[in-house]
């Protein structure tokens, strides 16, 4: 069972290293002897740590100037949306048109089959 000895070290150096970065000291399980002397190498090993680089004061960028007005008036929007409408109008009477030409020919077309079917065998 080589996998377990190998997860309970990877726990152990996690561990390891969550301590080690956050300076604390707690107890914790050690899995067992194998992985306590993996933890005691992983302990050793110090973590290099620079300080980032203060960067460069950043320019700050012009405020933006707002969008000037539409010049469209209360008028124009409501002529177009009027006319919006009327198209909207316009296609959903079209597709009742098309819906009602559909049923009726379908309609037809099965009143005459019904007509021109063969009578019920006796």
């Amino acid at each position: 069972m080589k996998w377990i000895r190998e997860r309970d070290a990877l726990i152990a150096q996690t561990l390891a290293f969550v301590q080690s970065v956050s300076g604390r000291k707690d107890d914790f399980r050690q899995p067992d002897t194998a992985a306590a002397a993996e933890i005691a190498s992983v302990q050793a090993v110090t973590i290099a740590f620079e300080p980032p680089q203060a960067d460069p004061p950043r320019q700050i960028a012009p405020t933006p100037q707002p969008l000037p007005a539409p010049s469209s008036s209360a008028s124009d929007f409501r002529s177009e949306m009027q006319a919006r409408i009327a198209r909207f109008r316009k296609h959903q009477e079209r597709f009742e048109r098309e819906r009602e030409d559909y049923c009726a020919a379908t309609l037809t077309k099965l009143r005459a089959a019904i007509r021109d079917a063969a009578p019920p065998p006796k």
